[in-house]
């Protein structure tokens, strides 16, 4: 069989280890009733079926119980954070007490930099990816400014060659190397959104780190997608969302890493609130802020336990599945998704996204060569759910957890259609 008959698709289908965890999610419907062809895991993941029974379990407590709820089990409110340390460090690679589960990425992002970016007259310098997602360009500008500098010249932007769509690895080492005793924060995205290129974590950490530099990520469109290992990389932060790969719904709770080489210290700057201190000791309301050991230390207030439950029921699928058998998955139903759409030619769009593996997670960015909304709202119009960002790229990204090989295929179809 040819890589473009159908019945290869369903083969791949019948062999896909992971294909039942499928029937686990609600798939949206389309005009006529069928399921829709969803590549828009980059964007909002679908709904665990879990996420009902979840829920109905902490609205239960808080109707049968009210305030009691914080000390009853199963999963105390009191406690609650603490169920994600473990399966969320399993994700992006980390040990348990390097992470927790609080607030939303962007607010995140500003806590962390209160700790991790000291900008001095001399060090002020954060280099970011030039594109990076608009809501991380807003947070070191305002970093800036807020610690007095100009963001002209305290933020250093780094864009492709001309003629390229994404950065070379050497070219952000170098520049790296360039800011050197200038450079205060390497702050990069795991994942471009805009291009998925797969960024080198783990070089762009020791080259920071030789220059003098914190390094954090912003690892939204990393978390649950790409295979992390943040704490043998040695990043001093990361941040993440949980609503795309993740599946925790809309604005749903967001994930915080700190190397533990930063735990337990009590002389490191940080905005302090009650819930970081130690659990232990919280009710004594003392008048000091003592931190307890562990990523936790950087929570403000007591965790959003109906937000969190539905996060819950999406890990307790990646805890089964595995972040190894899924990565597995995403390299094979991605690559094979490349090999289809590629096989169009070159005249109606370009796959910005790169070709390696190892350079992407599981969403491809097609720049469309004519009017790629155009394109996009062909798409929709077939029941396709993906994104369009301006100028003119239509992000798909099919997700190992519920995507299928025959959904790849019947995108290829619809797009080869839609640009005939």
């Amino acid at each position: 069989m040819k890589i473009t008959d159908l019945d290869y698709a369903r083969q791949l289908d019948r062999e896909d280890p992971l294909g039942g965890f499928r029937q686990r999610f609600h798939i949206p419907t389309g005009s006529a009733g069928d399921p829709v062809l969803y590549l828009c895991g980059n964007s909002l993941g679908l709904q665990p079926k879990g996420v009902e029974k979840a829920l109905g379990e902490e609205l239960e407590k808080w109707a049968n119980l009210g305030v009691d709820g914080h000390f009853a089990e199963p999963n105390p409110w009191y406690s609650y954070h603490e169920i994600f340390n473990a399966p969320m460090a399993a994700v992006v690679g980390a040990r348990p007490e390097e992470v927790v589960v609080m607030n939303s990425l962007t607010t995140n992002l500003h806590l962390l930099m209160v700790s991790f970016y000291r900008p001095s007259a001399e060090r002020f310098k954060i280099l970011i990816e030039g594109g990076a997602f608009p809501s991380d360009l807003y947070a070191v500008q305002s970093q800036a400014r807020f610690h007095g500098f100009d963001p002209a010249e305290a933020i250093v932007e780094l864009y492709p060659r001309d003629g390229e769509k994404t950065l070379r690895d050497e070219d952000i080492l170098a520049a790296i190397e360039r800011e050197g005793d200038r450079l205060a924060l390497v702050l990069f995205g795991g994942v471009n959104y805009y291009t998925g290129q797969l960024f080198d974590m783990g070089a762009i950490t020791e080259a920071g780190h030789k220059a003098g530099a914190m390094v954090g990520f912003d690892l939204a469109h990393a978390a649950g997608n790409a295979p992390l290992k943040l704490h043998d990389w040695g990043p001093d932060f990361a941040a993440w969302c949980s609503y795309k790969y993740l599946n925790s719904g809309p604005g749903g709770v967001a994930g915080v890493f700190v190397h533990e080489r930063h735990l337990g210290r009590k002389d490191i700057p940080r905005f302090e609130g009650w819930w970081g201190t130690d659990p232990n000791t919280r009710f004594e309301m003392g008048p000091s802020f003592a931190p307890q050991y562990g990523a936790g230390a950087w929570q403000l207030s007591n965790a959003p336990v109906l937000p969190m439950a539905s996060l819950r029921a999406s890990l307790e699928l990646f805890t089964e599945a595995g972040m190894e058998a899924l990565r597995q998955k995403s390299e094979k139903l991605t690559g094979y998704l490349y090999e289809l759409v590629t096989s169009i030619g070159a005249d109606a769009f370009e796959v910005i996204t790169p070709s390696e593996p190892d350079r992407r997670g599981c969403q491809l960015s097609i720049l469309a060569a004519g009017d790629g909304e155009l394109l996009h709202k062909r798409l929709m119009a077939a029941d396709v759910i993906c994104d369009y960002r301006r100028p003119n790229v239509i992000r798909v990204a099919p997700t190992p957890l519920y995507n299928t090989y025959e959904d790849v295929w019947r995108f290829w179809k619809i797009l080869e259609e839609s640009v005939s």
